[in-house]
Order: C-alpha cells, then structure tokens, then sequence
C-alpha cells in the first residue's frame, strides 16, 4: 500500500513538470526580444551607415548589439538606442514584444508611417523618444517618466491618454505642429518638472488652476505659439521654477505681481506680446535671474538708481519698446556679466554713464530712440573694433560735437546704411587741425558714396574705409586731406578714374586701392611713384605704370567724370547688392588682427593713442 501511495505523487510532480515546461516555452524570452528586433530591422529601409546590417545578426547574442542594452538579472532587453542613425523605415508593431523595455530613443531618424498602437503594452517603460502618436498609445504607459518627441512631425492635439502617465516628469513636445487649446489635464501630471510645448500652434488661454499641482516644475517653455488671455497669477505656486519661456504669443493684461515671488527665477522671457501695465518691481529683486526679456510689450516703468542691486548674474536685459523712464541707473553698472542690453524706444534721458566701460563682457548695446543728451566734448577716443554692433551710424539727432575726438574706430562690425555727411561736420577737431585723428570704419557694411566732406577733415592722417560696400567714384576732395599719410579704400565697389588731384597729398606713405572697379589711367608723379603693383589689383580698367598695362591715346590725358554716368553707376551698384569684399573681408579681417597688418593703418593708430595717453 505504500508503495501504490507513492504513484500519485509522482504523477503530480511529472504533471507540474510538463506543465512548466509547456508554459516555459510559451512565454516570452531573449529568442521573442531577438524576433521583435529582427522584424524592426526587416522594416529598414535606408540605413546609411549599415550599422544595423553588419551588427544585428542571429551570430552574436542580441545584448551585444549596437544600440541594445540587456537587464543582468533577466538577460532580456531592457534599453533600445537608435537615435541619430538617420534610418528610414516603419515601425513594426514586434517591438510591442519587448515587454522588459524601459528606455526606447529612436529620435533623429527618418520613421514614418502609423504608430504602433502595439508599444502601449510596453508597460515597463519609463523613457521613449519618438513621433506620430495614436490617441491611446500611452494608455498602459503608467510608469512613464520621460516623454521626449522634440522636433517631430506630431500634429493634432495631445493625446489624452498622456494624462494618465502619473509618473511623468519630463514632458517634451517642442517644434511640432500640435493644435488645439493647452489642456488643463497637464496639472493632474503633479511630479512634472520640465513642460515644454514651445514652438507648436497651441491657442486659447493658459488654464487658471493648471499650476495649483505643479509644485515641482522648474522649467516651463510655451513660447512660438498662439497663445492669448492673461497669464495665471497662481503661477506663483510653482515656487522652485527656474525657466519661464512664455515669449512670443498673444498674451494681454498685466505681469502678474506674483512672478516677483519665484526666487529661484534664472530666465524670464515675456517678450513679444501684447502685455500691458506696469513691470512688478519685485522682478529686479530676484537675484538669480540671468535673463530678464521683457521687450515688444506696451508696459512701462522708472528706473530707479538702485534697481539693479540685486542682479549680479544677469546677461541678457531686453526692454525695447516698454516705455520705461528715467536715466540709465548707475546700479546697472555692476552686472559685470551683462552681454546684451537692449534699452531702445523707451523714454530715457540724460547721459550715457562712463561707467558702461566697466561691462568688459558687454557684446550687444542699443540705446537707439530714446532722449538721451550730453556733453561728449571731453571724448577723445572713440573705439568698437572687433565686436559684433550693427545698424545704421546714424547721426541725424545728435546734437552734441566731438570738439577733442581723436581716434574714431569702428572697424570689424556689422554697421550699415550710408556714412553721414552729418556726422563728419561733427568732428570738430579735425576740421580746426588741433591734432592728429585717424579713423577706421573698414570690414563693416557701409554702402552708398564717399561724403565729399571727409575732405574738410584737414588734420587726418589715417583714413581706412576697406572691406565695405561703398558704390561711386573716388571724390577729388580727398586731395585736401594734405596731412594725410595713409588712404586705404580697398575692396568696395568705386567706379570710375582716380583723380588726378591726390596726387597733391605730399605725405601720403600708403595707398590702397585695390580690388574695385577703377578705370583710366593711374596719377604719375609725387607720391604715386613710390607705390607698386599692389595698389591697384584687382582693378582690370586702370593702366599705366606701375601696371604693365599701358593705356591708350584716348586716356593719355584723365577727363572729370559724367555726373549722370556716376548717378548711373552709384544706382546700379546699389541695386546689385553685392555681398562687397565678403570673402576679402573676412580673410584680410583676420590677418589683420593675428598678424599685425596691415602694419601702416595699425602704426597710425598706435601714434595717435600713444600720443592721447601721454596727455
């Protein structure tokens, strides 16, 4: 009886054995995760650089292939990596299989078609980089925690499904086409610390108790889209927010008083939209802030001396058009780190601080229509060489003459527009021969003609106008400059004869016309004896000595140029827009400052500053 006892227990043991062998086989494993990648590789299309043809074969384990990435508890897939492999293919639904995926990034490629409804059973998954979204792909997606679809090609409106990922704290879904109204759902994701919808056609008003949930966000971006009303007062609530993008919608109304209670505020862009009222004073007050964006609004404001106190990190202040007030506050002058300042089309008035030399990191500066005013009589050295300023030199309302300016250089910018006439009856100084000056407006973007009033600036001995756009011919009244010593006019676009009349400037050590589009024969005599070949290349019209290109009877004898035909020219070189002395400009620009040359403009320079600093 013992014996017969014994079989059934025996048969139970063989019963679960066959049992478990038959669910083993069954169920999922490494041979379902290597089938789900074979049959995604199946659907390539395109692979450039035959990463996945050369790497994903059946003759190495799945965990060792490019992109893939295996648990060391299970030995099954847990990591799938193809971003930047520019593929082009679908997506095929066997990647569902992949049930111990946890991260898949397949951004940066070039997938199309329908998305998967498959992948929804990816119930482990925490991280996923990709586009083209069915409206219930996130529906068993539970412990998401990182979205990231920047940059694809997803239109239509969130799925709602998105809101039923509690665990989500990073939500990206920027430069897509999304449409439709910002859902107030989005406040039920309450670990969420980075928001950014920016660059999308979302409308409609941001929703009034979105923020009450969202105590954890630190970033939030809506800025590139068409969103309007006023911005939610309760936005305060979101108490460790470092980024705040709303910039470039319509929002209306007031700043909120409340945004002066984000302490730990570092970027604040409220530019460009319809924002009204006056800017909270608490704002200034936020010592992180690096960046205070604020222009393209109607709102106004006082600068008040003290106001930039408690900004020692700040590098970027745009409050263009706001309608502020007040003088340019001393205070500001401490942001050693200020790079840009935009204060243009505001009400300002007074003087421009001398302290603005101390902002060493300063690159962008405009203070264009305001109503500033001053003495610049004791200016002497004028010098923005080697930035990155642009606009037009326009002297129009300055009412101010640089009696004792000595250097004025403006050299290596991106300045624009014609040279006013006005703005050389300005310089005193050099008109009345007190000193020395040499000016420097080359490698810049200066177009229409050479003023004929350049040639009342008697004391000038250093005149470099290289490297722009100027059209027209070379002014006969260069000739009075008769302390002139160096005249560098290279790589416009000049037309017509050099006047016979420079030949008259006794000084004159250095000439550089080379690279326009000169014509006739070359002055001989005096001064242009001594200078070579160099002075003249790139002019295919102009002949004579030094050129080995003799010129024929008709322009033996140099004739004053057809005013209608200078007319005709300066139009046409205008019209043609040449990107003048681009390539010149650029590689002459950059020798100039590594190597020293051209070594006569900076010899001139160096007198004329030497000379100012021993006074």
């Amino acid at each position: 009886m013992a014996k017969l006892g014994f079989l059934p227990a025996l048969l139970f043991l063989l019963l679960c054995a066959t049992f478990g062998a038959i669910l083993s086989a069954n169920s999922p494993n490494i041979s379902t995760d290597q089938a789900a990648l074979l049959a995604l590789k199946s659907h390539i299309t395109h692979d450039p650089h035959n990463l996945l043809a050369t790497n994903w074969s059946t003759s190495a384990s799945v965990c060792d292939w490019i992109g893939v990435a295996c648990g060391s508890r299970h030995r099954r897939v847990t990591y799938l990596n193809l971003s930047g492999m520019n593929l082009t293919g679908t997506i095929n639904p066997n990647l569902g299989n992949l049930s111990f995926l946890a991260r898949l990034d397949i951004s940066n490629n070039s997938f199309h078609g329908a998305f998967p409804l498959e992948l929804a059973h990816l119930h482990r998954l925490k991280y996923l980089n990709f586009g083209h979204l069915p409206s219930r792909i996130f529906d068993n997606l539970s412990k998401l925690q990182v979205l990231d679809l920047t940059e694809n090609q997803i239109s239509g409106s969130i799925p709602n499904s998105l809101y039923k990922c509690k665990e989500l704290w990073y939500l990206s879904m920027c430069n897509n086409s999304l449409e439709g109204s910002m859902p107030k759902e989005i406040g039920n994701l309450t670990m969420l610390k980075y928001l950014y919808l920016g660059y999308n056609n979302l409308k409609g008003h941001i929703p009034s108790g979105i923020f009450d949930n969202l105590t954890k966000l630190l970033g939030l971006d809506l800025q590139q889209n068409q969103i309007s009303g006023k911005i939610p007062s309760n936005i305060s609530r979101c108490k460790e927010l470092r980024y705040l993008s709303l910039n470039n919608n319509y929002l209306e109304g007031s700043i909120p008083m409340e945004i002066g209670n984000l302490t730990m505020l570092e970027f604040l862009r409220l530019c460009h939209n319809n924002l009204s009222g006056s800017v909270p004073s608490l704002i200034f007050n936020i010592s992180s802030l690096q960046q205070i964006r604020l222009g393209f609004n109607t709102l106004f404001g006082y600068l008040t001396s003290n106001m930039f106190d408690y900004l020692p990190r700040l590098v970027y202040l745009d409050l263009t058009e706001c309608q502020f007030s007040g003088r340019i506050p001393k205070s500001l002058f401490k942001c050693k780190e200020l790079e840009y300042l935009f204060l243009s089309g505001n009400h300002l008035e007074g003087t421009v601080p001398s302290e603005i030399i101390n902002l060493t990191s300063l690159k962008y500066f405009f203070i264009a229509d305001n109503n500033f005013s001053g003495n610049l009589d004791q200016l002497q050295v004028l010098s923005l060489r080697s930035n990155r300023f642009y606009g037009k030199v326009d002297s129009s309302n300055v009412t101010a003459s640089f009696i004792r300016l000595r250097v004025i250089d403006l050299s290596h910018n991106n300045f624009n527009g014609h040279l006013s006439t006005k703005l050389f009856e300005n310089l005193h100084a050099i008109k009345e021969g007190y000193e020395k000056i040499a000016i420097d407006l080359s490698n810049n973007q200066f177009l229409g003609e050479i003023p004929k009033t350049l040639g009342e600036l008697h004391s000038l001995i250093g005149l470099n106008l290289s490297h722009n756009c100027l059209t027209g011919s070379i002014p006969s009244s260069l000739s009075d400059l008769s302390e002139l010593e160096s005249l560098d006019l290279s790589s416009n676009k000049l037309r017509g004869r050099i006047p016979m009349e420079l030949n008259n400037m006794g000084f004159l050590e250095v000439l550089n016309l080379s690279y326009n589009d000169l014509k006739g024969p070359i002055p001989q005599g005096k001064q242009f004896d001594t200078f070579t070949n160099d002075s003249y290349i790139g002019n295919l019209g102009l002949c004579g000595l030094p050129l080995s290109k003799s010129c024929d009877n008709d322009e033996e004898t140099p004739t004053e140029a057809d005013p209608d035909d200078d007319g005709l020219n300066w139009k046409f070189s205008i019209l043609m827009g040449y990107g003048c002395g681009l390539v010149l400009g650029l590689s002459m620009g950059y020798m100039v400052f590594t190597t020293g040359k051209p070594w006569w403009f900076i010899r001139i320079f160096e007198r004329v500053r030497q000379r100012f600093v021993k006074r």
